[in-house]
C-alpha cells in the first residue's frame, strides 16, 4: 500500500515538473512570419478623414448607422426632427412648413432667414436655424422654466426639453398660455398634435446644450 502512494506521488510530482517546465520556457514567439497579405480585409470606418467632431453637423446623405443617442441633446433633436419631418431636410408639408425640423417661414425670419428657398437646400443653414430658434425660445420662456420644471400638469411632468419642444411646435406664447393655465389652455396645431403631447413626447432630454439667447440668429 505505501508503494503505491509512494509510486502515485513520485508520478505526480513528475508531471507538475514537466508542465511548469513547458509554461516557464524562455522562448518568445516570432510574429515576423506572420503577414496580412492577401487577406481581404473589411472596414466599418468611413474613409473620410475630414470628419469633424461636430455632433451638430450632420449630412444630410448619411444613411450610416447610428448609436442610441438615448436624452442627449443631439437624441432630442433628432428625435424631435423625426416626429416633424421623419428626418428630411427637403421636406415641405400641407401647410408650407420647411425642412427637417418643419419651420414656417415667419419663425425664419426672426431668426434671420429670409430666403425659404435656399434655406431647404441646406443642411448646414437648417441645423443652426434649430439651434436659433431654440435659444430664442429658451430665452422667452426662461421665467416659465424656472417656475414650472418639475411640476406636474395633466399628469405630465413639465421639463426644460419638454417646454422647448412644445415651443418649437406651437411658438413660445402657447407655451406661457398652457403652462399659466395648468393645462387649460392647451394648443393644437392643424394636425391635432397638441402642447400636452410634445410635453410628453419629449419629457427629460438634456437640453443645456442651448443657452438662451434673445437675439438669436442662424446667420
Amino acid at each position: 500500500m505505501r508503494k503505491s502512494i509512494a509510486s502515485y506521488s513520485t508520478l505526480t510530482l513528475t508531471i507538475c515538473i514537466l508542465l511548469y517546465s513547458s509554461f516557464s520556457s524562455d522562448e518568445t514567439i516570432d510574429l515576423g512570419k506572420y503577414s496580412t497579405e492577401g487577406l481581404v480585409l473589411n472596414y466599418t470606418v468611413s474613409s473620410d478623414t475630414k470628419i469633424k467632431d461636430d455632433a451638430l453637423a450632420l449630412n444630410a446623405n448619411d444613411k450610416s448607422f447610428s448609436p442610441y443617442l438615448g436624452k442627449s441633446f443631439v437624441g432630442f433633436k433628432e428625435a424631435l426632427a423625426f416626429k416633424e419631418s421623419g428626418g428630411n431636410y427637403f421636406s415641405v408639408n400641407t401647410f408650407g412648413y420647411l425642412g427637417k425640423y418643419q419651420f414656417g417661414v415667419s419663425t425664419l425670419k426672426m431668426i434671420g432667414i429670409n430666403n425659404p428657398g435656399k434655406f431647404l437646400k441646406s443642411p448646414q443653414l437648417q441645423e443652426k436655424a434649430f439651434i436659433a430658434n431654440a435659444a430664442r425660445n429658451k430665452w422667452i420662456l426662461r421665467r416659465d422654466i424656472k417656475n414650472f420644471v418639475g411640476r406636474r400638469i395633466n399628469g405630465v411632468v413639465v421639463t426644460e426639453s419638454g417646454i422647448l419642444a412644445a415651443a418649437h411646435l406651437a411658438g413660445p406664447g402657447s407655451v406661457k398660455k398652457y403652462l399659466r393655465s395648468y393645462g387649460l389652455d392647451n394648443f393644437t396645431d392643424g394636425y391635432g398634435t397638441t402642447v400636452q403631447y410634445y410635453m410628453k413626447r419629449f419629457s427629460g432630454y438634456d437640453t443645456s446644450f442651448i443657452k438662451a439667447n434673445r437675439e438669436a440668429k442662424a446667420v
